[in-house]
C-alpha cells in the first residue's frame, strides 16, 4: 500500500486510517483538483486563449474535470457563463438523469463517448442507496436532481440528504458537497468551527450528530435502562469463543448515541469540570482498570455495541483539539476515576500558528483555519502543491473567490501549511509527533520509512488527551504500575505514562506492526527504562493460558489500555466501512476477549 499520495487524480487515493476522519474517494472539491485556477479569469489573472479569454479558461476547466468539450460548449451557449456553480450542475445532472436536450439530439458514437467519460462515476456501487435513477426519470423535483447528482459524485443517500436538509434546497450542489466533505473531516457534520463555508445557521438550534442524523432531543443510550438483559458471554475460561464468530447487525432501531458538542469529555484542564463523579457497574470495577479508545464518528450501532460488551460504560468523548493544535475526535470507554485529574506541562499550543510561528509570515488572511484537521495517514502529492502554487502566481493580490475556496478546500483536507510566497506543503513527521505529544524523533530511523512514520502516526494516540486521562494513577499507584497495553502502536500509552511520572514496572505489548515494535523498543531503550517490556506480534498468543502465567509472574496488571486501528470506523472510509465486522476493528473483541480472561482470572486471585 503506497501511503503517500503521489497519483495524478488526487481524487483516486486509498486511505487506510481513520481517524477522524480518513479519506477515500470523498466527494470532489469545490473546483476539480486538475483545476484549482478561477475558470472566470477575473482581472489579475492572466487569461487563455486570443479571443474569448473568459469562455477558453472556462472551457478548459471542465474539460480538465473530465468533461467533454463539446458538451460543455452546448451547456455554455444554454446556460451563459455567469453562473459557474450553474454550469457544473447542469454538467453533471445531464449524466444522473441519464438524459438531457444536448444528448437527446446527439449521435450514438456521442452517448458511447459520454458513457465513457463518466466511467468512474457510472460504476460506482449504489446498491444500498434507495433512489434508483432508471425509476426517476427526467420528472424530478429540484431536491431529487440534487440528491441523484450528490449520489453520483460518490456520497451516500444519507449524506446527501443530510446535507440539504442541513443547508437547504436552494444550496448549489457544490456548496453541498463542501459541507459533507467538512462533516467528514470534522466529525460532526458539518457543524464544526474549523469549516467556515458550513451552511449551518447560528440562528438555529446546533443539534447533536446522531451516527448519520441530526436530533434535538434529549440523549436516550442503553445505560438508562437499568432492567437490561445482562451480557451474554461468547467466551470460555481460556479466552476461546464458545460460539464461534459473533455478528451484531446494527438496525435502524437501536438506539443511537449522541455526540457532545463541544466534545470535551468530564472537563479540560483549563476549565471547570463538566462532571465530577459517576456511577460504574459494579461488574466494570476494578482491578484492573482498563482503558480504550475508538474514533467518536463511527457507523450506527457501534458505540452502542462497545459499551455493551466494555460493561455498559457510556463513553467519554474528547477532541484532542482542547490539548494540541490538531482536531483528533476520539471516545474512551474506561473504569478509571475522573477527579484529581492533572495535564501535562507544559501544556501544548494549540492553535497552528502557537505551534508553527514561522508560518504567520507567509499565512494568507483568506485561510481562517486555527487547528489542523485530524492527522491522516498519507500526504498530499508534490503535483498539487505545485498546481495550488502555480494558480496562486497567476493572481494579483486577492485570488478570486472560486479559487480561494478550491485551495482552502485542499489545505483543509492535507493539513497544509503555508511555507513561503504562495507555497503550501504537508506536515513533516517530526512536526506530526510534536502535535501528537511524542518527543522528538520517536519513530525516526530503526528501519522505519517516511512513509511507514506518517502511516504509524496516523494510527496512534494524542498523548496530552491520553495523558490527562491517565494521570489519576500517578496517586494510585507510587511504586509503579505493570501494563498489558493491546494494538499498542507507537507506544502512545507507554509515552504518556512515562511523561507523567509514572514508573513502567512491567509492559506486556500486543503489536502486529515490527516497526511498531522496534520504535516502542527503542523509545523504553532510550528513556533507560528499568522495567520490564514483553512485546508480542499476534493478539491470538493472549490465550487463557498465557494470561494466567502472565499474571501469576507479575502479581496481575494494573492497566489494561488499547485501541483497535480505525480503518472500518472512520466515516471517511468509504468502501470498507464495515464497523466492529471490518479486519482491523474487529480487534475491539479480542480486546474484550482479554479484559474479560484477565477479570477473571485476577477475580480468583483475589
Amino acid at each position: 500500500m503506497d501511503w503517500t499520495s503521489e497519483s495524478e487524480d488526487d481524487d483516486n487515493i486509498s486511505w487506510d486510517s481513520d481517524e477522524e476522519p480518513k479519506l477515500e474517494n470523498s466527494g470532489p472539491p469545490p473546483a476539480s483538483n486538475n483545476s484549482i485556477i478561477e475558470p472566470e479569469a477575473p482581472a489579475g489573472c492572466s487569461g487563455v486563449g486570443p479571443t474569448d479569454p473568459s469562455r477558453s479558461k472556462l472551457i478548459s476547466h471542465f474539460v480538465g474535470m473530465g468533461f467533454l468539450e463539446d458538451m460543455v460548449n452546448k451547456v455554455i451557449d444554454e446556460n451563459g457563463e455567469g453562473d459557474v456553480d450553474a454550469l457544473l450542475e447542469t454538467l453533471l445532472t445531464h449524466k444522473v438523469i441519464g438524459t438531457s436536450s444536448i444528448d437527446r439530439h446527439s449521435s450514438e458514437n456521442e452517448k458511447n463517448d459520454l458513457d465513457e467519460e463518466f466511467s468512474d462515476i457510472s460504476s460506482a456501487d449504489f446498491s444500498d442507496d434507495d433512489y434508483v435513477r432508471t425509476e426517476m426519470g427526467e420528472d424530478i423535483s429540484e431536491k431529487d436532481r440534487k440528491l441523484l447528482t450528490l449520489v453520483e459524485m460518490g456520497f451516500s443517500t444519507d449524506e446527501a440528504a443530510s446535507a440539504i436538509d442541513r443547508c437547504g434546497q436552494n444550496a448549489s450542489v457544490l456548496e453541498l458537497a463542501d459541507s459533507i466533505h467538512a462533516a467528514q473531516l470534522a466529525g460532526e457534520d458539518g457543524q464544526d468551527e474549523e469549516f467556515p463555508w458550513s451552511c449551518w445557521s447560528e440562528d438555529e438550534p446546533r443539534s447533536s450528530f446522531i451516527f448519520g442524523a441530526c436530533t434535538d432531543k434529549k440523549r436516550v443510550g442503553r445505560w438508562a435502562d437499568p432492567n437490561r438483559r445482562k451480557k451474554m458471554k461468547f467466551y470460555d475460561q481460556n479466552g476461546r469463543r464458545e460460539c464461534g464468530s459473533v455478528s451484531f447487525r446494527e438496525d435502524d432501531d437501536l438506539p443511537s448515541l449522541s455526540l457532545p458538542n463541544p466534545m470535551i469529555g468530564f472537563g479540560l484542564p483549563t476549565g471547570r469540570p463538566v462532571t465530577t463523579h459517576r456511577n460504574l457497574p459494579e461488574a466494570a470495577m476494578g482491578p484492573p482498570y482498563f482503558y480504550y479508545e475508538n474514533v467518536a464518528l463511527a457507523p450506527r450501532g457501534v458505540w452502542d455495541t462497545i459499551s455493551r460488551f466494555l460493561y455498559d460504560i457510556e463513553p467519554e468523548f474528547v477532541d484532542s483539539k482542547f490539548f494540541c493544535a490538531a482536531a483528533r475526535k476520539r471516545g474512551y470507554i474506561h473504569n478509571l476515576p475522573i477527579h484529581n485529574r492533572f495535564p501535562l506541562l507544559p501544556l501544548q499550543p494549540c492553535t497552528i500558528f502557537e505551534a508553527f510561528p514561522m508560518t504567520k509570515k507567509w499565512w494568507p488572511s483568506w485561510d481562517t483555519r486555527t487547528h489542523f484537521n485530524c492527522l491522516q495517514t498519507c500526504i498530499a502529492s508534490a503535483r498539487l502543491t505545485e498546481r495550488i502554487r502555480s494558480s496562486l502566481s497567476n493572481c494579483n493580490d486577492l485570488p478570486p473567490s472560486l479559487t480561494r475556496q478550491s485551495i482552502l478546500h485542499e489545505c483543509r483536507k492535507w493539513n497544509l501549511v503555508w511555507v513561503g510566497l504562495n507555497k503550501v506543503a504537508p506536515l513533516e513527521p517530526d512536526e506530526i509527533e510534536m502535535l501528537l505529544g511524542f518527543p522528538k524523533d520517536h519513530t525516526r530511523g530503526g528501519g522505519s520509512s517516511r512513509t511507514e512514520r506518517y502511516k504509524s502516526l496516523g494510527n496512534s494516540f494524542q498523548v496530552d488527551t491520553v495523558a490527562y486521562h491517565l494521570s489519576v494513577l500517578k496517586d494510585l499507584f507510587p511504586n509503579g504500575i505493570t501494563v498489558l497495553s493491546l494494538f499498542s502502536g507507537i507506544g502512545g500509552a507507554e509515552v504518556a505514562l512515562h511523561r507523567l511520572g509514572i514508573h513502567l514496572k512491567a509492559v506486556v505489548s500486543v503489536e502486529i506492526s515490527e516497526v511498531n515494535r522496534n520504535i516502542v523498543r527503542s523509545w523504553w531503550e532510550q528513556t533507560n527504562q528499568t522495567g520490564e517490556l514483553i512485546d508480542l506480534a499476534d493478539v491470538q498468543e493472549l490465550n487463557g493460558d498465557r494470561l494466567e502465567q502472565l499474571i501469576r509472574r507479575f502479581g496481575g496488571f494494573d492497566l489494561v489500555i488499547g485501541g483497535s486501528p480505525c480503518n472500518n470506523l472512520t466515516g471517511s472510509n468509504r468502501h470498507t466501512r464495515d464497523g466492529l465486522e471490518g479486519k482491523d476493528s474487529s480487534l475491539f473483541y479480542d480486546y474484550f476477549r482479554i479484559l474479560d480472561v484477565v477479570k477473571n482470572v485476577m477475580g480468583k486471585a483475589s
